[in-house]
């Protein structure tokens, strides 16, 4: 009987290290990318307004910067090749090919992440806060797309504001802030570890919550949706530092689905 065992057991040490793979998590996430810029265009095509995703608009505003009116363009074709160069990056060091198989069980998983997650933040939000724990979930869905009430929106609109969360959002506060935040702690103490990654998360996760407040269209500050959207930032950091990029993504986006659309 031992020897199944050590087999399952090798099956998902390779599965866990390989998903956190380039090669995996960024082609992971690409269909997000497709999907949400896609959308975007359809519905600006379709003079549905314009409503875009914060993290989306902060990302690209140096862009268009610097190109102007082709600023979207321009960031388009810099992550594409940024992401391109990644990958095949990757794949010559591993000498591996994908497989589908893969890709689906992290599909799986992120699913099952976002299902979860609900029930994670919800119930350290109602025992740190009680009652208001109810207030802050009816706000944050009320005010999620900042333009205009969430329940004024077509079910396509609130799927492209899910899924550019979910891409842009992980992008943005996950990546670049917790990432460099926590690299830029390591390289102070002479190595990363369990506490610059704990530092990085939480501070992440102050700014992640911070940023829906700033604005014309940022909601209005309250203790109850703060200390929500600030559980959710700690658990989708710690979910990127061990999980990565790309299946971090798909939770979020997937559990934004579920609260936004369905």
């Amino acid at each position: 009987m031992a020897a199944p065992v050590t087999k399952a057991s090798a099956a998902v040490r390779s599965y866990w290290k390989t998903s956190r793979a380039p090669r995996y998590s960024i082609v992971f996430a690409l269909p997000l990318l497709l999907l949400y810029e896609g959308l975007a265009a359809a519905f600006g095509t379709a003079g549905a307004g314009n409503v875009r995703n914060a993290a989306d608009v902060a990302l690209k505003t140096p862009f268009y910067l610097l190109s102007g009116a082709r600023g979207s363009l321009a960031f388009f074709a810099t992550t594409i090749a940024i992401c391109i160069f990644l990958v095949a990056r990757d794949l010559t060091r591993s000498k591996d090919r994908l497989r589908p198989r893969t890709f689906l069980l992290m599909l799986g998983e992120s699913a099952v992440l976002a299902l979860l997650l609900g029930v994670v933040v919800g119930t350290l939000t109602r025992e740190l806060l009680g009652s208001l724990a109810a207030h802050a979930r009816f706000a944050i869905q009320q005010g999620a797309a900042g333009v205009q009430p969430l329940s004024a929106m077509s079910p396509g609109t609130k799927l492209m504001l899910a899924l550019g969360a979910g891409l842009y959002e992980e992008l943005l506060f996950r990546v670049l802030l917790v990432g460099g935040i926590a690299a830029g702690f390591g390289w102070v103490m002479g190595g990363r570890s369990w506490i610059t990654n704990t530092v990085a998360a939480v501070i992440g996760a102050l700014i992640f919550s911070a940023f829906h407040y700033v604005g014309a269209y940022g909601d209005r500050l309250e203790l109850a949706s703060f200390t929500y959207r600030t559980i959710a930032g700690i658990v989708f950091s710690g979910l990127y530092l061990t999980r990565g990029f790309g299946i971090t993504a798909w939770t979020h986006a997937l559990y934004d689905v579920y609260v936004m659309v369905l």
